[in-house]
């Protein structure tokens, strides 16, 4: 019997943390983890967190926390975006945010459970724009 897991289509492909104070938040994390912790091309007040897990896991974003209930994000992977937003609406979760983009990488919506955990449904498109 193989030990190996199956990798599921819907795995958390990214996750971000909010932080009140994030040059405190980057040392932390940084010394914790190892993390290499740079500002994102492009973005503003947002940095990329390389987890330096290579393929296997998942990179992340920090930012200045936007509310005081703001928590961790996962971000899941789907198929199709408008497919799983119906799906958490049917099983009684709450889609929180349209459909937005990601130029070059592909699209999200912010979601909440039955449970009240946020979290994000990603669709990889490079042709986002």
């Amino acid at each position: 019997m193989s030990t190996s897991k199956k990798k599921s289509a819907a795995s958390i492909v990214w996750f971000e943390i909010a932080a009140d104070d994030v040059k405190r938040a980057k040392s932390f994390y940084g010394a914790l983890f190892g993390w290499k912790i740079s500002k994102f091309p492009g973005g503003k007040d947002y940095w990329h967190i390389d987890t330096g897990g290579g393929e296997e896991t998942p990179d992340g974003g920090l930012m200045a926390r936007c509310n005081p209930q703001q928590a961790i994000t996962n971000y899941i992977s789907v198929g199709s975006l408008e497919t799983a937003m119906a799906k958490v609406k049917k099983l009684g979760g709450q889609v929180c945010s349209p459909k937005m983009r990601v130029p070059g990488m592909g699209y999200f919506a912010m979601c909440v459970d039955t449970e009240k955990n946020n979290f994000a449904l990603w669709e990889a498109d490079t042709s986002a724009k």
